[in-house]
């Protein structure tokens, strides 16, 4: 492989975010750090890289780039480099042209190690930027940040790996850092998931692997190629228990249909085959939908979702919910809530908005999101719950410990509850029930009762929470139900009483990034609810 290094040109092409990205780490006068690769594609030719998937080809953007022009293509790579490369800095320039769909795609990866092992730098059309673990369909996160992505825009990319220690920089800001011991060493890679995007002026610098020579025409890089999943997950921003147990796909791999009534919807959500399934505009009803196994049920845009009515996830598995408004759900209507788990596994509620209507004095209904009877391998994230008393549930009875020990393992991260005056959650038996980096706001008190409750025995670990205006942020054992755990540790509290703890909590098996919660109550505001991402 031929190196070809930056030219000024070049260098002055990527603006002034490569000026502060080089300013921050340091690198002028490094002499330590050792060239491993550059390209620019000046040549016209993508001499040295190996492909898999998608369409690349060197066209013309300014000045000679590399482009991957299908975003048909469920994971497009085109990798670089040595497989021995371990502690080093790999940067380049991406531009997304295209999105096929929702929380697609672009990026740029380091110590690949096959082509679906890696550490992935990525820009989601969910307007999110994601330090990712890759293994295969199994996606960690390790630290993200709400970013703007748009089509046709330049962004500066750059993953640092040294050690066990890998960070995510974007236009020179780190926006990632984490921990992880999977991968020691690999290829670089230019990544693409149903996206189309150019990539230029790709550096790589470090001083744990030596300069790239060029291969010889007898003996060309290749790429190892793992056929991609069959069922892949629909985004990358999945975290928490419902990664766990083979993950959750939804409708992913299926057909997408979109519906504007509520007849259609029901016939669209019913059975077990994948399928997503759009829902356009606000919907009202009077009988709740029942959602079959496989299905991803997904609103266009800001308003969609359902008004008089709630979605029921019963006796099914593999289901993402996402971008629905879902308000008003009158009492009697099936179980009375916006969205209901009754022996569901594998269910992951995100960016939706539920609420009722405090206000107004009419009864409307029991819970904006309850999980029950056995339900398991739940996340919930993102979402905003708001005016409403009893919010969210996680065991319906004292009596159900046969059903529900060992299960209904649930994570609520990134949700905000605002004026929810109790069950934020409420659990029964869970352990570990994760809540982590939420935002809990009281700004009114019809009945104001208590955040979150552990009861019959359950384990709740609550940790980089906001809470502001909660006069009880936790409470250990809740009316007549015993006391189950509860760990809480480094929350934020403002204007608020002090947590009540007790006992010890099951650990967590799934990788996550804790953001400081000084800073959730920004971000969480900004990112959660409808419109956030792509319907």
């Amino acid at each position: 492989m031929r190196l070809r290094h930056h030219h000024r040109g070049a260098l002055a092409a990527a603006g002034a975010g490569l000026t502060a990205l080089l300013l921050a780490v340091g690198m002028t006068g490094n002499a330590a750090a050792a060239t491993l690769f550059g390209d620019t594609f000046d040549d016209g030719t993508a001499d040295g890289w190996s492909k898999s998937g998608g369409d690349w080809s060197v066209v013309t953007d300014g000045s000679p780039a590399y482009r991957q022009g299908n975003n048909a293509s469920e994971l497009a790579r085109a990798f670089a480099g040595q497989t021995g490369w371990t502690d080093y800095q790999v940067q380049a320039r991406v531009k997304p042209l295209s999105f096929n769909g929702a929380n697609r795609l672009v990026g740029l990866a380091s110590r690949s190690t096959s082509s679906t092992k890696m550490y992935r730098l990525a820009l989601t059309n969910a307007n999110r930027a994601e330090l990712q673990m890759v293994n295969g369909s199994q996606v960690s996160v390790l630290g993200s940040a709400a970013l703007t992505v748009a089509t046709g825009t330049w962004y500066t990319l750059r993953i640092e790996a040294s050690g066990s220690t890998v960070k995510g920089f974007v236009n020179g800001a780190q926006i990632a850092a984490g921990t992880d011991t999977a991968y020691a060493a690999g290829r670089i890679a230019l990544v693409t998931a149903y996206a189309s995007a150019v990539f230029d002026d790709v550096a790589v610098d470090g001083a744990g692997g030596t300069p790239t020579t060029p291969p010889t025409s007898s003996s060309p890089t290749t790429s190892p190629t793992t056929p991609p999943p069959t069922n892949p997950p629909p985004t990358t921003g999945l975290v928490g228990w419902a990664t766990q147990n083979g993950g959750t796909t939804g409708g992913a791999g299926g057909g997408t249909v979109t519906v504007s009534d509520p007849t259609a919807l029901a016939a669209a959500v019913e059975g077990d085959v994948a399928t997503t399934v759009r829902v356009n505009g606000n919907l009202t009803c009077s009988t709740e939908i029942r959602v079959g196994s496989n299905k991803t049920v997904t609103g266009v845009g800001a308003g969609s979702g359902l008004t008089g009515c709630g979605l029921n996830l019963r006796d099914a598995r593999n289901i993402v919910v996402r971008n629905l408004k879902i308000a008003k759900v009158r009492a009697g209507v099936g179980n009375g809530d916006a969205i209901h788990l009754d022996n569901s596994t594998n269910v992951w509620i995100d960016h939706n908005d539920l609420s009722s209507d405090t206000t107004s004095g009419t009864d409307y209904y029991d819970g904006l999101l309850d999980v029950t009877h056995g339900s398991n391998f739940v996340t919930v994230s993102w979402n905003r719950l708001h005016d409403h008393v009893k919010c969210s549930l996680v065991g319906h009875s004292d009596s159900n410990s046969g059903e529900d020990t060992g299960k209904l393992k649930v994570t609520y991260h990134h949700n905000v509850f605002s004026n929810c005056f109790q069950r934020n959650p409420r659990v029964r038996f869970g352990n570990p029930v994760h809540v982590f980096n939420n935002y809990y706001v009281t700004t009114a008190s019809p009945s104001y009762s208590y955040g979150i409750a552990t009861t019959c025995g359950a384990g709740v670990l609550v940790e980089g929470n906001s809470f502001e205006n909660m006069t009880d942020p936790t409470h250990v054992g809740e009316g007549s139900s015993p006391p189950g755990s509860l760990v809480e540790r480094n929350n934020l509290y403002v204007n608020s009483g002090a947590p009540q703890t007790a006992g010890s909590v099951a650990s967590i098996p799934y990788a996550y990034t804790l953001d400081a919660a000084s800073t959730v109550k920004a971000t969480v505001t900004a990112g959660a609810g409808t419109g956030k991402i792509s319907g």
